[in-house]
Parts: structure tokens; C-alpha cells; sequence
């Protein structure tokens, strides 16, 4: 058997509700699936000092889940003062509204549709509450209005489903695109190498302890993947759903549907950067 630590970024393990680092709590959301893994990682982020917290991503519309979340918060003297999005996918952010009304903060993400108050979130965006700091980094690619919040006191990414904590995720075609995800990926690795980030806190999945190794696996992930789909393209699999039957034989079926996103999404790349004609006017 393989240990987590032999695993890209070594992860910490089985996934828990629970303190990850000095500053991030985890509330575990009741979603699992094959898409979400072990479910919709909540954060609550607070100073160790500080009676304020943030929440990244209240997760699916589930009562139970919401209000663990603020019960959890409260336990530790703590009120949430604001949330924020990674992304407006349902398992993050359907939730959101109703967190509003059940702790009367504000919800600041970056697709206006999903915000509840005038601000929004940008790049070079600081946010600062009870001492707390979190930079906003812009990073699509899985969707369009992608972010990841840098925690620089935990040396500390909060990736959403940019990165996450075990397997690897969807570059959501037509909303996300490759070209950006890769430009994402590259973002984070700086972070890593320039900003002394060594710890990720996922969407879904365990913490991972080694930021660089987890971003760099990515990146060497989607090059293989590449290749796999120019080659089988060149080969006369013409068709997305035929890609994927071939390059992704060896991935569960259920997961195919989510793959052929991925595929197109690569397609597309590839035929811009002239590396395949694809499409129906090939």
C-alpha cells in the first residue's frame, strides 16, 4: 500500500471537520460523491485571537451543514463577519444566501450574480478582518471566476477545486478554459516558490502538505493528458466521447461525463494553438 506521504502533496490523510492549521478550520459537508470525494470542504478562518472569522464556502443549500458551520464558529467565541466564494458552483456556493441570512454578513465573490452587498473580489484584492488577511488570487480555469485565497500567516493556499486534495480536477468546458487553468497552475506555483506557500486547503479532499509538489504534479499531469488526446486525434478518434473511451479507459465510467468536459476543453486548446484540426469544419 502507499503511504499518503508518497502521494502528490502528500496529503495528510483521512478527511476531517477539524483544525488543519493554526488559522483554518475545516466543517466537513454531508455531500460526498465522485465528484465532490468526501464532500464540500467548509473553511472558517480567524486570527487565533480574534472573537471574527471568515467562512470560504458555505457549501450546498443544507441546513444541517450551515448551521454546523456557524454553531462551530461559536463554539470557539468566534463570529463570522464575512463570506466569500471560490467559484458559484452549486456544492461551494448554493448555500451561500442562506449563510448570509443566518449570520448577516455580506457574501463577496467574484461573478457579481453570486454577491450579496456592493463589494465584489478582484485581483490584488487584500482582505482583512479581526487581523485575519487573505489575498485574493485570481485562478480560472476549473470555471471562469475561479479564486484562491492566499493565507500568508499559515503559508496557506485555499484552493477551491483549483487544486484539490486527492485525484485531479475539471477544466469545466465552455466556462473553463485550459489556456487559463495552466496560466492558474503556473500562479500557484509561484506562490510556492516565491511566497513560501507549502500547504493546501482544498475544496474537497485532504490537506496537502507540500504545495510545489501537488501544483507540479498538476501541471505534469495535464501535459501527459495533452499528449494522450493530440495522439489519439491523430489517430482518428475524432469525436470528444471517442477521446475519452480511449484516453480514459482506465477512469470509472461515472466519471466519463466530467472527463468529456475536460476533453473538449483540451480540443479546443490544442486546435488554438495549431497542434490538431478539430471540429466539424476540419
Amino acid at each position: 500500500m502507499t503511504s499518503a506521504g508518497a502521494l502528490p502533496g502528500r496529503p495528510r490523510g483521512e478527511v476531517l471537520s477539524g483544525p488543519a492549521t493554526a488559522r483554518a478550520v475545516n466543517v466537513l459537508a454531508p455531500n460526498a460523491s465522485a465528484m465532490t470525494l468526501d464532500g464540500t470542504n467548509t473553511w472558517i478562518v480567524a486570527e487565533p485571537d480574534s472573537d471574527l472569522a471568515v467562512v470560504i464556502d458555505p457549501g450546498p443549500l443544507d441546513e444541517g451543514h450551515l448551521r454546523a458551520v456557524v454553531d462551530t464558529a461559536e463554539r470557539a467565541g468566534r463570529r463570522v463577519a464575512l463570506t466569500l466564494l471560490t467559484h458559484g458552483h452549486p456544492d461551494h456556493a448554493e448555500g451561500a444566501a442562506r449563510f448570509a441570512e443566518l449570520t448577516g454578513t455580506r457574501v463577496r465573490a467574484l461573478d457579481p450574480a453570486l454577491r450579496l452587498g456592493d463589494e465584489g473580489l478582484a485581483h490584488g484584492d487584500v482582505v482583512t478582518v479581526g487581523g485575519l488577511e487573505l489575498r485574493v488570487v485570481p485562478t480560472p480555469g476549473h470555471t471562469a471566476d475561479s479564486l484562491c485565497f492566499h493565507l500568508p500567516a499559515d503559508r496557506a493556499v485555499l484552493t477551491g477545486d483549483t487544486v484539490l486534495g486527492r485525484g485531479t480536477t475539471v477544466v469545466a468546458h465552455p466556462d473553463g478554459r485550459l489556456g487559463d487553468y495552466l496560466d492558474s497552475l503556473r500562479r500557484l506555483r509561484s506562490l510556492t516558490v516565491d511566497d513560501g506557500v507549502h500547504t493546501v486547503l482544498p475544496g474537497h479532499g485532504p490537506v496537502l502538505e507540500d504545495a510545489q509538489g501537488a501544483v507540479e504534479f498538476y501541471l505534469a499531469h495535464r501535459a501527459h493528458r495533452l499528449a494522450q488526446v493530440e495522439t489519439a486525434v491523430e489517430n482518428g478518434f475524432a469525436a470528444p466521447s471517442e477521446v475519452v473511451a480511449h484516453v480514459y479507459a482506465d477512469v470509472d465510467r461515472s466519471l466519463w461525463p466530467a472527463a468529456e468536459l475536460s476533453v473538449r476543453a483540451q480540443l479546443e486548446y490544442l486546435q488554438e494553438h495549431g497542434l490538431i484540426q478539430w471540429g466539424p469544419n476540419r
